[in-house]
């Protein structure tokens, strides 16, 4: 059964080179990894699933550094989910990943958001408004049919199943109805010969609109700079948390930190007491 998912993972590593364009620095990583995780995990299959239990490679690792231990794990999810694209039915077990220190995030800049929209074709344009104005995770950006698209809102399926209602914005709404009428998208919005984008492909398109201004970004940095620029223009924390879909409102306070920072630094900037002027303040 091993040998099975040790073939399936060489066509895994050939999508990621061939279809996301990953380095060749990442694709050794990622061997190196996934062939390390399926000496030690145990397979087994019962009525059609195959049950991935994670507790004997965790056994192995246990005395790594943290952060070592967390990308060997979500390297192994990345090749579930792509096992799941696939159609192949499985289930992970112990596949919980360890705590980590949070780390503030990265948000994209609007500087650059504005200057990769100009480049931008029409799907492009609309991935990167739709990403940026609703701050979805890209899990929500794939799934997202034109049947919860209702004129002025967009019906989110998050995290749990839970259903939120987002605004949206009105320049918006023009572009994306004239999106759907000009392409026709069948029943996801955004789609390729007939079928959804993947994660990964949404990804790869969000990666390849920034390289065109010089930049790196991710979906999730543009989630990030949606709940931050909320923020930084006095929006309710409340009403952020619930626009991103969090259960908790502590998991949006670290953006409260990442607005704090940025207030710091034009402060330091702008007050006279922070900076010398002709030697005098």
């Amino acid at each position: 059964m091993k040998n099975y998912f040790k073939s399936q993972s060489k066509k895994f590593l050939y999508y990621l080179e061939n279809n996301l364009s990953y380095s060749k620095n990442t694709i050794y990583t990622y061997k190196i990894n996934l062939d390390e995780a399926l000496n030690y995990l145990n397979i087994e299959e019962s009525d059609g699933v195959y049950l991935i239990d994670f507790m004997p490679y965790r056994l192995k690792i246990v005395g790594q550094n943290k952060k070592t231990i967390y990308k060997k794990i979500s390297i192994v999810k990345s090749y579930a989910n792509y096992l799941r694209e696939k159609g192949i039915s499985l289930k992970l077990l112990n596949d919980d990943n360890i705590k980590i220190p949070k780390t503030l995030p990265k948000p994209v800049a609007r500087n650059h958001i504005c200057e990769a929209l100009r480049k931008c074709e029409i799907q492009e344009k609309i991935l990167l408004k739709m990403a940026y104005s609703l701050g979805l995770r890209v899990s929500e950006i794939s799934n997202l049919k034109i049947k919860s698209i209702k004129q002025e809102w967009v019906l989110i399926k998050g995290k749990g199943d839970k259903i939120r209602q987002l605004p949206l914005l009105k320049s918006l709404q023009e572009e994306l109805f004239r999106y759907i009428e000009d392409e026709k998208p069948g029943v996801y919005l955004f789609e390729k010969s007939g079928k959804k984008l993947s994660e990964n492909q949404i990804r790869y398109k969000i990666k390849k609109i920034f390289e065109k201004i010089g930049i790196r970004a991710t979906p999730h940095q543009l989630r990030h700079a949606f709940a931050s620029d909320l923020l930084q223009e006095g929006a309710r924390i409340t009403d952020v948390s619930e626009l991103l879909g969090h259960s908790s409102l502590e998991t949006t306070q670290i953006y409260t930190k990442l607005t704090g920072n940025i207030k710091m630094h034009h402060y330091k900037k702008a007050h006279p007491m922070c900076k010398e002027r002709d030697g005098t303040v």
